[in-house]
């Protein structure tokens, strides 16, 4: 766990330069380079590779999509056939394309899921203030936004579970589930809009836009090895960048 000790702000400052990294190329062995140099350091962060992609799942389905969708709606199939069975046809150029995409956008979410899993949201705004010099009004805006951010679970189930109670159900029928859908997800949306005003005008009571410095409870070390790990991120960045 020698990595999820380090400041939030070099865990961050680090998966930052490798999304950059990423978005600077298409080449799929590089991308799947970022993509395995992740999962190999997990453990340094405390969790396993297998934890690591369950939380990423959004990503993984994301990427798999990708592969779909390029399959079935690509321009360029230029290349052998690999696959041709009704509407897919997979050739080498469509292959080599979605999967470098795919790849691409795992590289992008699987370093931030690392970040997200592993800092506490008190740490990351202590290191925000007193590291990156943020002001305070953004710094505890973005620590509220992480303790809210485990709300929206709890709360979508509730909101489905309301509407179960009252016999709202889409029985089985995928139209009636799309809009069922849709209904939950506005009703998450206003309930966090209510949620982020009320937020907002507390903090404006607590002086947090009032321009008056604020005192630092929790001093937040920033040592070599944090140096170290933005430096070996930076090299290594520099290397996708260049190839």
């Amino acid at each position: 766990m020698i990595l999820a000790r380090r400041a939030p702000v070099a865990k961050l400052g680090a998966a930052l330069l490798l999304s950059l990294a990423a978005l600077t190329t298409l080449n799929a062995v590089v991308l799947g380079g970022i993509v395995l140099l992740t999962l190999l350091v997990t453990p340094l962060f405390g969790l396993t590779p297998w934890g690591l992609l369950r939380r990423a799942w959004p990503a993984l389905l994301g990427a798999a999509s990708v592969v779909i969708s390029l399959s079935l709606f690509a321009a360029n199939r230029s290349g052998a056939v690999l696959v041709d069975f009704g509407p897919f046809l997979v050739t080498t150029s469509v292959l080599s394309l979605s999967v470098s995409y795919a790849l691409r956008l795992l590289a992008l979410a699987l370093p931030a899921v690392l970040v997200y899993a592993t800092t506490d949201p008190t740490d990351l705004a202590d290191s925000l203030i007193q590291h990156v010099k943020a002001p305070a009004r953004f710094a505890i805006g973005a620590l509220a936004a992480f303790r809210l951010v485990g709300l929206l679970g709890e709360e979508w189930r509730l909101i489905s579970m309301a509407r179960r109670a009252r016999g709202i159900d889409a029985g089985g029928n995928p139209l009636r589930w799309v809009r069922l859908f849709a209904g939950t997800a506005f009703g998450l949306l206003v309930g966090a809009i209510r949620r982020g005003t009320r937020l907002a005008q507390a903090m404006d009571a607590r002086g947090f836009d009032s321009g008056t410095p604020r005192t630092v409870a929790r001093p937040s070390p920033f040592g070599l090895a944090d140096w170290a790990l933005l430096l070996a991120s930076l090299a290594l960045a520099a290397l996708v960048i260049a190839r």
